[in-house]
């Protein structure tokens, strides 16, 4: 049976390509979720009127990839010491938040959380979130698969810091 799971850690576009291809890995899909609008559009989260977050819904087969991989994979594609964006996304619509459907993921999110504060990997705090989910809207059909749509678009995005401080702190 598959599960999901909802990760926010700056612009959705960089967030899919680390989870797309993997073994499990049913579907990755762009969209909003955290705020109080319903059915909100990417102007809308954009002008932060809403309270979303731009995050990614992942579908997997927790028999061939868990949830706890996909949380240590979803560290590894952010900076948990930035809460107000990521990299050249600034904003609360790009905070880093793990949004827990369950007990279970709060469970599993928490420990490696705390496993990444105990190993003092970074100098800053670990402010990264987690939180109860709430409705996830699909982003518009041009915000989907974009690295594989636009791809010298979404280098120049990756290009803009992320690149360079996963390599740096997570290689």
């Amino acid at each position: 049976m598959e599960e999901t799971a909802i990760f926010a850690g700056g612009c959705f576009w960089c967030m899919v390509k680390p989870f797309d291809t993997l073994p499990g890995i049913d579907k990755v899909v762009s969209g909003y979720t955290g705020g109080h609008t319903v059915n909100p559009t990417y102007e809308e989260v954009s002008s932060h009127t809403t309270g979303h977050t731009e995050a990614v819904q992942i579908t997997f087969d927790p028999s061939i990839i868990s949830y706890k991989d996909l949380v240590q994979i979803y560290w590894q594609q952010t900076d948990p010491t930035d809460a107000m964006g990521q990299f050249q996304d600034r904003g609360d619509n790009y905070r880093p938040v793990i949004f827990v459907k369950d007990e279970e993921q709060k469970k599993i999110a928490s420990a490696s959380r705390q496993e990444l504060i105990d190993s003092k990997r970074f100098d800053e705090p670990i402010v990264t979130k987690i939180e109860d989910a709430k409705p996830f809207y699909p982003a518009e059909e041009e915000h989907q698969e974009f690295y594989r749509k636009d791809p010298l678009r979404f280098q120049m995005e990756e290009a803009g810091g992320r690149e360079r401080f996963i390599n740096k702190n997570w290689k």
